[in-house]
């Protein structure tokens, strides 16, 4: 479904229901926002917000942490 989708269209009702799905399944198996915009073909931005309503917990930043 998500390489269906031009760059630009307007995703609406179940079709972004549908995404939103897939992109939730995607990231909760550990694929990153930025790698999931880039193979559908859509914002960082755009990604996040779908993310969002579908009521996933987003993760934080990566990167090495300091220890006291």
């Amino acid at each position: 479904m998500a390489e269906t989708l031009r760059k630009g269209t307007r995703v609406t009702g179940t079709e972004r229901s549908e995404l939103a799905n897939e992109l939730k399944k995607r990231y909760d198996d550990g694929e990153s926002i930025r790698s999931l915009a880039a193979s559908t073909g859509r914002s960082y931005g755009f990604v996040h917000r779908l993310l969002t309503e579908a009521g996933v917990t987003l993760r934080g930043r990566g990167g090495a942490t300091r220890r006291s």
